[in-house]
């Protein structure tokens, strides 16, 4: 089954627009009971209470070939709708869809959940995404106060075929390409437990989100794969993020503009570019980034380690109280790394964020880049209050490098505590 003339059509739920009384769920979010919530339901342990919404009783079909958008769409709308539990459950078994978008508000008095099972594969023909700014994802949810997304399945975005239209590497200003999820405007969320292959753009898009955790995901996609970040954050408040391995062609996890508070920990990373703060400065009146910790958490053969990026414009924002902790690196080509002339070194301009309270704290592992630490920091704004507190480093690269193994700073405020391995900037 094709879409008309393979057009992009609309699929977007416009719930509760006569009575939006009763539409919000009730109640404060315990992000503690929602994942054994969350658990149960991938044990199949809930109660009787908790009425079920199977993508099969609403005409999925689940033979890997028949388009079954439609049907995804009426079992979250009557599963959104239903003045009770829900639980919409998409079970073993093949399915194909195109890009939809589940978006309420919900009638539900507890988070709806979604328990995914099966393996969802994603139209592989780019003319499927191409309807506006709104249809440009796979699979988005929207407006959703309440959500449990959970299980074993696998989300498949048959990206193979589209990353050859990836030109962001030749355009600062580049048409994005589709990704597997984008949740926008949801807020006391749980997703839990998913795995998902080979987007177009993103795995995830987090973004004008509230209380939103992720754990115990598999995000994979081939380490040259263009774009295809881990878990994009922006304009979001609380995300928690725990438990991930994430092998990909970007950053595992970038958090951008308006990210505050924020937690990464115990997350496998490799391959990819690592974790990065940033890219801001990107945008005219970014939002500020703050409270950002990554610890407990490790990278393989990645690109970078631990990054903030800026771009040298007149963007004014600030990031700070931003800490990496406990990491351990692998063959990693710059480890710790600040670059404020991110995208555009050649530029006569330079880099009007703010950055200061960085705080790099027993970092261990191994570099195949002499140059480990490197701090290229704005003239106009430079770095200030950069800790440096155990730093255990050994070069691993070609014997046959003369370069001194060391730390290059420009621009940079840094202290120094403890072990400091390569030396510290002189």
């Amino acid at each position: 089954m094709a879409f008309v003339t393979k057009a992009r059509i609309s699929l977007i739920l416009l719930l509760c627009l006569v009575d939006r009384n009763g539409c919000e769920r009730t109640g404060p979010f315990n992000p503690a009971e929602a994942l054994v919530k969350a658990k149960n339901a991938a044990a199949g342990k809930l109660g009787p209470d908790v009425k079920t919404f199977n993508v099969l009783d609403y005409g999925a079909k689940a033979n890997g070939k028949t388009d079954s958008s439609i049907n995804f769409i009426r079992t979250f709308k009557a599963a959104c709708n239903f003045r009770g539990n829900a639980m919409m459950v998409i079970p073993k078994g093949d399915f194909l869809i195109g890009p939809i978008i589940f978006q309420g508000p919900c009638f539900n008095p507890s988070s709806l959940i979604i328990q995914a099972n099966g393996i969802v594969k994603a139209q592989a023909d780019l003319s499927y995404f191409t309807g506006g700014a709104d249809d440009t994802d796979w699979i988005t949810f929207q407006s959703i106060n309440g959500l449990i997304l959970s299980g074993t399945g696998t989300f498949h975005g048959q990206g193979a075929k589209a990353w050859k239209y990836n030109d962001c590497a030749h355009k600062s200003h580049c048409v994005r390409l589709a990704a597997n999820f984008k949740f926008n405007k949801v807020n006391d969320a749980i997703i839990n437990g998913i795995n998902s292959i080979d987007p177009k753009g993103f795995h995830i898009m987090v973004t004008v989100c509230r209380n939103f955790r992720l754990l115990n995901l598999k995000l994979q996609a081939p380490g040259d794969s263009p774009n295809t970040d881990g878990i994009h954050i922006s304009k979001s408040t609380v995300v928690k993020i725990a438990h991930c391995v994430i092998g990909t062609g970007d950053d595992c996890v970038s958090m951008i503009h308006g990210s505050i508070d924020i937690s990464v920990n115990k997350v496998i990373c490799g391959p990819g570019h690592g974790f990065s703060v940033g890219s801001l400065g990107h945008y005219d009146d970014e939002a500020d980034v703050n409270k950002i910790v990554v610890t407990n958490s490790s990278l393989t053969d990645t690109t970078n380690g631990v990054r903030i990026k800026t771009y040298k414009t007149d963007s004014l924002s600030k990031a700070s109280s931003i800490f990496f902790t406990d990491m351990i690196m692998n063959r990693v080509k710059n480890p710790i790394i600040i670059d404020q002339e991110y995208g555009n070194r050649h530029s006569t301009q330079t880099s009007k964020v703010s950055i200061s309270d960085v705080r790099f704290v027993n970092i261990k592992g191994t570099s195949i880049s002499k140059v480990a630490v490197q701090f290229l920091c704005s003239k106009s704004n430079p770095c200030e209050g950069i800790q440096m507190n155990n730093i255990d480093l050994q070069y691993v690269g070609p014997p046959r490098d003369q370069q001194p193994f060391e730390s290059n700073c420009t621009n940079a405020k840094v202290s120094y505590v403890g072990l400091q391995n390569p030396p510290p900037c002189r």
